[in-house]
């Protein structure tokens, strides 16, 4: 699969998950098993177009896993633990949170990532971002260093991905502040300049550059 993306994307850098280049970004956690929160992930129905998130899912919170994750990734404290899933292939965004993020990859995906360090006076380049290929079943935790946004699908069959965050992170903001990138709670985010959707809804232009698109 990999191989193939690589062919079909040659502009931008695809690695796998488990190359080294990923331990700058996050790392994979092979010691926790999600098996059973897997399991409850694919009886969701996913949505046939765009992408849907839901940033708390009861039926996961309520899996023995849950206090694992809560425990390992996020130190005792309470967390969220929702889903991500529809279609997406498009970088369009990137964010980020002052805390790490769990991701469980429900199906095959591409996630394209930067560092929060790459932001220069509001402004981010693309070409400073890579993509890492995640099989279906890798568990990774993203630092907050990293910047992220939807994951991409690698099949018509469009992506899944369980994300884990401390609570209240990405509900409505209860005020604004003097900081534009503040779009939720605990969520900054800056949208590629192409994409006027989400510029339209507030988001401040501050990636230039190619917007990248996973061919597949």
């Amino acid at each position: 699969m990999i191989e193939r993306l690589r062919e079909l994307n040659p502009s931008l850098e695809l690695f796998d998950v488990t190359d080294e280049k990923f331990l700058e970004y996050g790392r994979p956690l092979y010691d926790l098993d999600a098996s059973e929160i897997t399991e409850e992930a694919k009886k969701i129905s996913r949505v046939k177009e765009g992408s849907l998130y839901s940033a708390s899912v009861p039926t996961f919170e309520s899996l023995t896993v849950a206090k694992e994750i809560k425990d390992k990734i996020f130190g005792t404290l309470p967390c969220e633990i929702g889903y991500c899933h529809g279609h997406n292939n498009i970088l369009g965004a990137t964010e980020w949170h002052s805390s790490s993020e769990l991701n469980i990859a429900i199906t095959p995906l591409v996630l394209i990532l930067g560092k929060r360090s790459d932001i220069r006076n509001g402004r981010l380049n693309s070409a400073d971002m890579k993509a890492f290929y995640l099989p279906q079943g890798t568990v990774v935790e993203v630092y907050a260093t990293t910047l992220h946004f939807c994951p991409c699908e690698v099949t018509e069959e469009g992506f899944g991905c369980v994300v884990g965050l401390p609570e209240g992170t990405n509900l409505p903001l209860d005020y604004e502040t003097d900081d534009k990138t503040l779009f939720r709670k605990n969520k900054w985010l800056i949208a590629h300049e192409e994409n006027e959707g989400l510029i339209a809804k507030g988001a401040v232009a501050g990636i230039f550059g190619e917007n990248y698109k996973i061919n597949y």
